[in-house]
């Protein structure tokens, strides 16, 4: 038995002295109040109602148990705006990569708290993104897609050692004036073997990828094209710590596969690559419906977009064969 809606039967009758009266104010047909009540009157052992009477009038077992009633439905009510108040004030967790900047992140979590959501970011990897959005411990995630399919795309490219001697620039790298990037062919990567060539250019420089990029899929794509353009096998792998690949990076020894805030926030210079199959695709993606928010809001998708330094468009990858000049302006939206 459903206790609570028997319990508002029997209430909604005696506040109403109508059986046909109490049906209209629960939404529901008189023969189901009257089995309602009846039931309820079989489980108590007692008759609520005296049903003799032309009018409906509640009997004195009726009368003695009406204050317990409704002191039963009033905590119900309660506990519902109490459940509904946690459920609305609750942190909302987001999952991004691990390479979006402290200051986009804090504008996420500031334009939450103006919509009235309160949001916790946690930075994972995209397996343990999509993990996580699946068993409902996440309410949003950007989860990754290939270019091709996806709604949010990030132009990848090679961060390298800055050209500039340190201590050329004040302020920070953001601030620099830098040279328009150009585009990177891995085939242009290949070791020089003529005689002239330097020691530096017998030598290619590995290309190191960070965990973001370390989808089964990804590596795939990176690795046939590796060997398209006839690098050395091995020449691309996994980067180890963020900090030693960065250091590593900016001592000229690795070059780092990377987006372009990346590469510019921490002091590096980046040229993009031409093969856009290369690049990153996300699609923001929400909890089950049960647990959670059924889509992802416009504004939140903005700035997720924002944090990971993507373009948005029709969901079809720009051609290789648009040229220098397409690849440029991609990165630059970038």
């Amino acid at each position: 038995m459903d206790l609570l809606a028997h319990l508002e039967a029997y209430v909604a009758v005696v506040e109403e002295a109508s059986f046909s009266r109490a049906a209209d104010r629960l939404g529901i047909a008189q023969p189901l109040l009257s089995r309602r009540v009846k039931t309820l009157e079989t489980h108590f052992g007692g008759l609520l109602f005296d049903r003799s009477r032309r009018q409906v009038a509640t009997t004195e077992f009726g009368v003695l148990l009406l204050p317990y009633a409704q002191d039963v439905l009033d905590r119900t009510q309660r506990l519902r705006h109490v459940a509904r108040s946690v459920r609305q004030s609750a942190v909302c967790a987001v999952g991004v990569p691990g390479d979006c900047g402290p200051a986009a992140l804090a504008r996420i979590i500031r334009a939450g708290a103006e919509h009235g959501t309160t949001l916790g970011v946690h930075e994972l990897p995209p397996q343990e993104r999509e993990a996580r959005l699946a068993d409902g411990s996440l309410a949003y995630a950007l989860l990754r897609v290939p270019p091709e399919s996806a709604a949010l795309r990030v132009p990848l490219g090679l961060a390298s050692a800055p050209d500039a001697p340190d201590g050329m620039y004040d302020g920070p790298a953001e601030a620099r004036q830098r040279p328009r990037p150009r585009v990177v062919h891995l085939e242009n990567l290949r070791p020089h073997r003529g005689r002239d060539a330097t020691r530096e250019q017998r030598s290619a420089v590995p290309i190191l990828t960070m965990a973001e990029d370390q989808l089964p899929y990804a590596q795939d794509r990176l690795r046939r094209a590796a060997a398209r353009a006839g690098l050395p096998e091995g020449l691309v792998r996994p980067a180890g710590p963020v900090a030693t690949a960065l250091a590593e990076t900016l001592a000229g020894r690795v070059t780092l596969l990377c987006a372009e805030p990346f590469a510019r926030r921490h002091g590096a210079d980046w040229s993009p690559l031409g093969d856009t199959s290369l690049h990153r695709g996300y699609e923001p993606g929400a909890g089950p419906p049960q647990r959670g928010p059924a889509s992802v809001p416009d504004w939140l998708v903005a700035l997720l977009a924002a944090a990971v330094g993507a373009t948005t468009g029709p969901r079809t990858a720009p051609s290789v064969a648009a040229g220098e000049d397409a690849s440029l302006r991609l990165a630059a939206r970038g």
